[in-house]
């Protein structure tokens, strides 16, 4: 299928991933964000200048050679992910997985990259990336104004909710309900971080990863947990005595993949892959093995603006 781009702005997020401490408690709220008061996680899109920094087309394939990437290893993208944020990215019979993942790897197969990856902390992975400790940081990354100004990115791949999870008998019901009475679990350093602390001016309860924040659910340390909607469909399960409250779009500012801002021709090349696999069908392919009933909004299409979605 062919879809039409209205082209993606860009959120003004502060950069939370790169100035938070990777070392705030999972039981007290952490302070000192380096957030800026105010700033709106859900605004930005306007439907007019959409995103400036999507690229007009992308390098041929052949036209790349893969000893200029500037890899940590020759022949290797070392990607920096997750370990517990199904359906994205995830281990599964100690293997990486999941849908950003698994198009990573179609990536690489284009390019004639091994794909190599190694968990850590979304709180410090932008960072790792920018150090080069990671070739590539892999985790439904928003790009943001400000996130843009310290670590580069991949043209978009896929665009994000936002959830509120809570227990089934709870008081929470969605995002209306959440108040400074609210005990409010985030992941540090992600846009619903930032959402939470700026936009609603509330202090969460910040927690390193996303099988922690929902166990807090579950056991009632929390009352809600403002998440990334496939991470949240992702952890909840029937029998678990949670639900996911509410659902909201996290604007149309798309996710990519993170790349050392001063390594231009990576990006070149993860772009010229990422388009060729959207299309020969692989990214239309992942996209409804893993999101099977997901509905794509009809002026938005991954990868640069000159390839078709097949």
């Amino acid at each position: 299928m062919t879809i039409s781009r209205t082209l993606l702005a860009a959120l003004a997020v502060p950069l939370l991933a790169l100035t938070v401490s990777c070392g705030s408690s999972d039981t007290e709220p952490a302070s000192g964000t380096g957030s800026t008061a105010g700033t709106d996680a859900l605004a930005g899109s306007d439907q007019e200048s959409l995103d400036q920094y999507t690229t007009d087309d992308t390098t041929p394939l052949d036209e790349i050679d893969i000893s200029e990437l500037d890899l940590i290893t020759d022949g290797t993208l070392r990607v920096g992910t997750l370990s517990d944020a199904p359906p994205n990215i995830f281990l599964e019979d100690g293997v990486f997985t999941g849908y950003d993942n698994e198009l990573l790897r179609a990536i690489g197969d284009k390019l004639g990259l091994e794909v190599e990856f190694a968990s850590t902390d979304f709180s410090a992975l932008l960072a790792q990336v920018q150090n080069q400790q990671f070739d590539v940081g892999s985790s439904s990354i928003s790009t943001t104004a400000e996130r843009r100004e310290n670590v580069g990115f991949t043209n978009g791949y896929d665009f994000g909710y936002m959830a509120v999870v809570a227990a089934e008998d709870s008081a929470v019901t969605g995002f209306d309900s959440l108040s400074e009475d609210t005990r409010i679990g985030v992941v540090q350093g992600t846009v619903q971080d930032d959402y939470v602390t700026n936009t609603l001016g509330l202090e969460p309860v910040r927690f390193q990863d996303y099988n922690t924040v929902y166990a807090n659910v579950r056991n009632g340390q929390i009352d809600a947990w403002v998440a990334p909607s496939q991470q949240a469909t992702g952890q909840v399960k029937e029998g678990d005595g949670t639900t996911i409250a509410e659902t909201i779009i996290n604007t149309e500012n798309f996710t990519a993949y993170a790349v050392n801002s001063e390594n231009q021709p990576l990006i070149d090349a993860l772009n010229a892959g990422l388009d060729a696999v959207i299309a020969d069908g692989t990214w239309t392919e992942l996209t409804e093995e893993w999101y099977p009933d997901r509905e794509l909004p009809t002026d938005w299409q991954p990868g640069s603006r000159a390839v078709d979605v097949e």
